[in-house]
C-alpha cells in the first residue's frame, strides 16, 4: 500500500473530520480575535463602528473560510500550491498598475465590498510553494546550488514587487517566512551565513547612499530608522509615533489604567491606534498583565502548530505548518518590537488584533491549511 493510499484510508470522512479538527487552536484563535474585538470599541470610544462591527464580521467569514480548507485534504493544498503562487504575483502585478493609493503606497485593489492587499495573499502563498518545491524535491539535493537557486528566485520575485509598493515591512516578512522554510527543509547553514554577510554590506551600503543620486531606500524610510536610533532628535515630527507608543507603555504600568481609561488613545496622542500600535492600547489599559496574556495567547498557538507539525508524516504537510508558524511568530513579535522601541517602525499590523480585512482573512484561511493538514495526518 502506498503512503498516499495509507493516508486516505486512515484519515477520516464527512462529518467526522470536525471532530478531528484541532479544537484547542480554533478556540485560542477566537480568543485572540476577541482580544482585537474588545480594543477596536475600546479606541473607538465605546462604539462597535467604525472598526469592530466590520472587524467581527470579517472574523466570521474567515473563521467560515477556515473551516472550509479544513475539510479539503492537504494534498489538494499541496497540488494548488503553484497556482496559488502565480495567483499572488499577479495580483501583486496588478495592484502595480491599477491598485489604490493611501499614505504613499500603492497596495490595495478594490473589490467593492472589500480592499484587498494581494502582498497578505503573498505572504501565505510563497510559504505554500515552497513547501511543495521542498516536497517534490530529494532531501540529497536540498542543498545543492543549483536547487537552492530557484527557491531564492521564488522569495525574490515578490519580495522585490512588494518593495516597490513601496511596503518595507511586508517585503522583509516576506523574505524572512521564505528563508525560514528554506532552513527548515535542511538547506546548508552556508548559505545562511553568506546571506547574512550580505546583508550586513546590504546595510552599509544604504547608509551609505543616503543623500546620493543612487540612495537605496525611500526618504521616509531613512527618517524611520533615525527614529528609531534616536527618537528624541524629532520628538514632534518622525519621532512622534514611538514617543507616544513609549508613554503609554510606561503608563499602563502592572495592571493597567482599565478599560477605556487609556488617555494616549482616547485623546489621541497614540497615532494609528486601532491597526499598527494597537498592542500599546492593549498596554496602556490592561498593564503588563493585559500584554503578556495577549503574548500567551499567541505562544499557546505556536505550540499546537507545531504540535501537528511534529504529527504528520509528510514532508509537505510539516513544512508548511512551520511556515504558517513562522509568518504568524513574525508578524506579532516584529509588531512588538516595534511599538517597544525595539525594532524600526515598518507598517506590519498585530496578527488577528490589528483592524484590517485582508490581513484577518488570509491568515485565518492559513490556519484553515494548518488544519486540513492535523485531521488529515495518518492515524
Amino acid at each position: 500500500m502506498s503512503y498516499l493510499e495509507y493516508t486516505v484510508k486512515s484519515t477520516p470522512s464527512g462529518y467526522r473530520k470536525l471532530f478531528h479538527m484541532n479544537w484547542p487552536l480554533t478556540l485560542l484563535l477566537i480568543s485572540v480575535a476577541g482580544v482585537g474585538f474588545l480594543m477596536l470599541y475600546s479606541v473607538a470610544g465605546g462604539s462597535f463602528t467604525p472598526w469592530a462591527e466590520p472587524q467581527i464580521e470579517r472574523f466570521g467569514m474567515g473563521l467560515v473560510a477556515m473551516f472550509v480548507v479544513a475539510m479539503v485534504p492537504i494534498w489538494f493544498w499541496r497540488n494548488m500550491s503553484t497556482l496559488a503562487y502565480l495567483l499572488g504575483i499577479a495580483l501583486l502585478i496588478v495592484v502595480a498598475q491599477f491598485g489604490e493609493e493611501g499614505k504613499g503606497a500603492q497596495r490595495w485593489i478594490n473589490l467593492g465590498f472589500m480592499r484587498l492587499q494581494p502582498s497578505e495573499v503573498m505572504k501565505i502563498s510563497v510559504v505554500m510553494m515552497l513547501a511543495a518545491y521542498y516536497d517534490w524535491l530529494p532531501e540529497n539535493r536540498t542543498s545543492r546550488p543549483l536547487w537552492v537557486l530557484l527557491p531564492v528566485i521564488l522569495i525574490l520575485l515578490p519580495t522585490a514587487l512588494v518593495l516597490k509598493q513601496p511596503d518595507l515591512g511586508t517585503s522583509l516578512l516576506i523574505m524572512m517566512a521564505g528563508g525560514g522554510v528554506m532552513f527548515l527543509a535542511g538547506v546548508h547553514w552556508a548559505y545562511f551565513a553568506a546571506v547574512i554577510a550580505a546583508g550586513m554590506g546590504l546595510l552599509t551600503a544604504v547608509f551609505k547612499s543616503r543623500g546620493t543620486d543612487w540612495q537605496l531606500l525611500k526618504d521616509y524610510q531613512y527618517r524611520r530608522i533615525d527614529t528609531f536610533l534616536d527618537p528624541s532628535t524629532d520628538p514632534l515630527g518622525a519621532g512622534y509615533h514611538i514617543t507616544q507608543s513609549k508613554i503609554a507603555l510606561g503608563s499602563g504600568g502592572w495592571n493597567g489604567r482599565g478599560f477605556m481609561q487609556g488617555t494616549q488613545s482616547r485623546l489621541n496622542f497614540l497615532p494609528e491606534k486601532h491597526t499598527d500600535f494597537i498592542f500599546t492600547t492593549l498596554a496602556e489599559e490592561f498593564g503588563f498583565v493585559g500584554g503578556f496574556s495577549l503574548l500567551v495567547l499567541y505562544s499557546l498557538i505556536l505550540i499546537f502548530c507545531l504540535f501537528t507539525a511534529l504529527a504528520t508524516k509528510d514532508r509537505f504537510s510539516s513544512l508548511v505548518t512551520l511556515g504558517i508558524s513562522l509568518n504568524f511568530f513574525l508578524f506579532f513579535a516584529v509588531n512588538m518590537s516595534m511599538v517597544m522601541g525595539l525594532a524600526p517602525v515598518v507598517g506590519v499590523p498585530l496578527p488577528m488584533v490589528s483592524y484590517g480585512g485582508s490581513a484577518m482573512l488570509v491568515l485565518m484561511a492559513a490556519f484553515g491549511i494548518v488544519q486540513s493538514a492535523h485531521i488529515h495526518r495518518p492515524r
